[in-house]
């Protein structure tokens, strides 16, 4: 890693770091099969989790030396206490221009205006299928109702670009790409299919789902389904996000592609995640982590642990060679 002259962080490899994803608890209100076991996990106590403050310092660090975005993860964000407050102070930080939110909207209704308000400029809203049993059953006990209804209050809070995130399983919801991505005919929503990823989910998620091992399906086969719409591709902003969009003829949204698998992007990495219990870590797909949150509590500089992820971030990911995640499974995550 180095610093280059205008003080931006880069890491070996050349890639400068602008992005900044921000895990803010491990609790989650659904328990969604790709991402947690039905159990739950142990969660972290209290006093193990980053105050609001502590998360700012180190977004402030990173943002003098070239991080311009942030995303608030989780778990599910909103499950946590007074989070506009948290937006509020990131929003304050200068060089920051653009606070995202992952959310599975199972609160957004009630809580899309006052994030909007604290300064948060988009979210993105997870979303596998438009059939409220199959969510049911995806999300272990979620609502289909309220999760809309949460979409509508994003869009009229101004909450833009919507985008809508789903996880791709075969034999679950792949016969629901063409109405997926058919939604952006008439919303200007932005739908991402994205490839399943092995994150610490390889056992089995029960009844009437497919073993994990067979739930794969690429994007190439994904494109495949798709193509009676006969997307057509639109310039990828540059910027934060992996995301390959299309348009459907006459639409006014897009439709696009994740594919860490299936066409991985790794070269392009931008970011670094931040997990809610203070440790940096440099990839999604590797259970390398620097502990930033000891140094913080004692007072110490947090750029040295800013330099340290970036000596530790991979050109790649090695999934080939079957150097899987075992640490923590996505919601630990935050993706």
């Amino acid at each position: 890693m180095d610093i280059n002259e205008q003080g931006n962080l880069k890491d070996q490899f050349g890639r400068e770091i602008i992005y900044l994803r921000v895990s803010l608890t491990d609790r989650c209100n659904l328990r969604c099969v790709y991402c947690m076991p039905e159990e739950g996990v142990d969660y972290r106590h209290h006093e193990q989790i980053m105050r609001y403050e502590e998360i700012a310092e180190v977004i402030r660090v990173a943002a003098d030396h070239g991080v311009r975005a942030v995303r608030l993860t989780g778990g599910e964000p909103l499950v946590r206490k007074d989070v506009p407050r948290l937006i509020e102070m990131i929003a304050g930080i200068p060089n920051i221009k653009d606070i995202s939110m992952t959310t599975n909207a199972m609160l957004l209704e009630e809580m899309a205006a006052p994030l909007a308000a604290a300064g948060l400029n988009r979210v993105n809203i997870s979303l596998d299928t438009l059939k409220p049993e199959k969510f049911n059953k995806i999300t272990r006990f979620g609502n289909f109702e309220k999760v809309w209804r949460g979409i509508l209050a994003a869009e009229k809070s101004g909450l833009a670009p919507i985008k809508l995130n789903t996880v791709v399983i075969r034999g679950i919801n792949t016969d629901e790409l063409v109405d997926l991505a058919s939604l952006s005919l008439e919303h200007p929503w932005r739908i991402r299919f994205i490839e399943l990823m092995p994150v610490n989910n390889q056992v089995p998620w029960g009844p009437g789902f497919p073993s994990p091992e067979n739930a794969y399906y690429s994007i190439q086969e994904m494109k495949e389904t798709l193509a009676p719409l006969k997307l057509e591709p639109v310039p990828t902003d540059i910027g934060f996000g992996p995301a390959r969009e299309f348009r459907l003829e006459g639409g006014v949204g897009t439709a696009g592609f994740i594919s860490p698998l299936g066409e991985h992007f790794c070269h392009e990495c931008n970011r670094l995640r931040l997990t809610a219990d203070g440790n940096i870590r440099p990839c999604l797909l590797s259970d390398i982590e620097v502990p930033v949150l000891p140094a913080l509590r004692a007072g110490e500089p947090v750029l040295p642990y800013l330099r340290k992820a970036l000596d530790l971030k991979p050109g790649r990911h090695e999934l080939a060679e079957n150097h899987l995640p075992h640490q923590r499974c996505m919601l630990e995550i935050g993706g």
